[in-house]
């Protein structure tokens, strides 16, 4: 095989998608259109990648760099296209930095769900001595261009614009797509003209060029239409980010992961599941999330960037984001309803995290339970300890933070403070409503509240005139 460079087309205004953002870093699954397509071409190992950029070029060229590069991937260079004259044209300002040897894969940054094995299927056909496009048969190929033959060879490539009545009902249409020697390309794209109903240069053009030279042009038909579905509005957005999501379902049903209805979940990272996995409606997972054998996802759950160990349990409306540090539930730990754990959240086994509990930067140690209404901040919790309702870590002095140690077997009874630095010792017991500023030695009660006062036959103050 030759050496393959990539050039993914990502000029274009996307003008019904109605927004400031270029339409290629829309997102689709969490990630940018343009990034899906980059991913997908990872596997084959090429030599370049060149992004043709026009419409927000400086938008797209720094997310594109911002990205974070795969092993073995291949070097990106921007080109840009100014003014767009078609895609023929914006093909021709690649020229310049691409090599004669070795083919050209060329694809569309709109067009998110191409499959590796599709792009080398395309790739070997054209096998470096030959054009190869990729193309589809849909229902209705409106507004698309049609692939005209000649027994099995492609003798052109009309655009629905420029196409007759009998062309408009042929349904394989060409997707964008193709594979093509690089020697070849330059010279079909300096013979390329713009004598059509646009007045703009087609890349479909060369495919005319070939056929007129006598090389052999060819075709590879995509296994199904959502490989090939671009986005040019919100609607077609929306309509690929279900089928998007469906087929994320599917992969993980087929391995054995339940889930209560495919097409209420929605996956927008990386999910790797064991055994006997459960997850119910309306379940959200971004970045990198683990479950081990035996988890339960309780509707309406999103997690993000976290692991979370064997049969542990997370209850409906809980939100878990690890960020970058990461969150981390150990095994047959129970979480929510409506708990959040935030970076830095590393639960051991058997914890129990209950309502309205929120966890930052802190460690829970085996059978630890805040069970109500809770804050914990910059904390190291220890064994068995039980963290009353509404007691919180004042861990931010306004200018630092500070870290707070509960040690094994503490009670911390509801309503406290406990303001860092500060150490309660093991199987020590803080009293309701305390507030702690200094160290407590182990095994002691700490009390730290205004004495009670009664004042008999006390009555309230009367609104005047009554």
């Amino acid at each position: 095989m030759t050496a393959i460079d990539v050039v993914i087309m990502a000029a274009g205004k996307g003008t019904r998608m109605k927004s400031r953002l270029p339409k290629v870093l829309h997102r689709l699954g969490g990630r940018p259109l343009l990034q899906h397509v980059i991913d997908s071409v990872a596997a084959l190992h090429v030599r370049r990648i060149v992004v043709i950029t026009g419409n927000g070029a400086e938008q797209v060229e720094a997310a594109v760099a911002g990205w974070p590069a795969a092993d073995g991937k291949a070097e990106t260079v921007f080109v840009r296209q100014e003014p767009q004259l078609g895609t023929g044209h914006a093909v021709q300002q690649v020229v310049p930095v691409l090599p004669d040897d070795g083919t050209t894969l060329i694809l569309n940054g709109d067009v998110p769900l191409i499959a590796a094995a599709t792009l080398q299927s395309l790739v070997e056909r054209s096998a470096g001595k030959r054009l190869a496009l990729l193309t589809v048969d849909i229902p209705d190929p409106t507004g698309y261009g049609r692939v005209l033959r000649a027994g099995e060879a492609v003798r052109a490539i009309v655009e629905h614009k420029d196409a007759s009545e009998e062309q408009r009902r042929i349904r394989e249409v060409y997707t964008g797509f193709m594979a093509v020697p690089n020697a070849s390309l330059k010279r079909w794209l300096a013979g390329l003209s713009n004598d059509n109903a646009q007045g703009e240069y087609y890349l479909t053009g060369i495919v005319e060029l070939a056929v007129k030279e006598g090389a052999e042009v060819t075709a590879v038909k995509a296994p199904d239409q959502v490989q090939v579905d671009g986005v040019n509005s919100p609607i077609q957005l929306a309509d690929l980010e279900r089928a998007f999501q469906l087929r994320q379902a599917r992969e993980l049903m087929e391995a054995g992961v339940r889930l209560a209805d495919p097409a209420r979940f929605d996956l927008r990272g990386r999910l790797e599941c064991a055994q006997d996995v459960e997850i119910d409606v309306n379940c959200v997972f971004e970045g990198r999330v683990s479950l081990g054998e035996g988890v339960k996802i309780g509707a309406n759950c999103v997690i993000a960037n976290a692991s979370i160990a064997a049969g542990a349990v997370i209850h409906p409306f809980t939100f878990i984001d690890g960020e970058r540090s990461g969150a981390r539930v150990g095994e047959g730990a129970l979480v929510g309803p409506f708990a959040r754990l935030r970076p830095g959240a590393d639960l051991g086994p058997e914890v129990h995290v209950g309502n309205f509990v929120e966890i930052k930067n802190s460690t829970l140690g085996r059978g630890a339970k805040a069970n109500h209404l809770a804050y914990l901040g910059d904390a190291t919790v220890g064994e068995r300890v039980n963290y009353g309702a509404g007691a919180i870590t004042a861990n931010y002095d306004g200018a630092n933070k500070h870290r707070t140690v509960i040690e094994d077997d503490v009670h911390i009874g509801s309503n406290c403070v406990l303001v860092a630095p500060v150490t309660i010792g093991r199987g020590g017991t803080v009293g309701g409503g305390s507030t702690i500023t200094k160290d407590t030695a182990p095994g002691t009660l700490a009390v730290a509240r205004g004495k009670q006062a009664s004042i008999a036959n006390w009555q309230r103050p009367k609104k005047a005139g009554k």
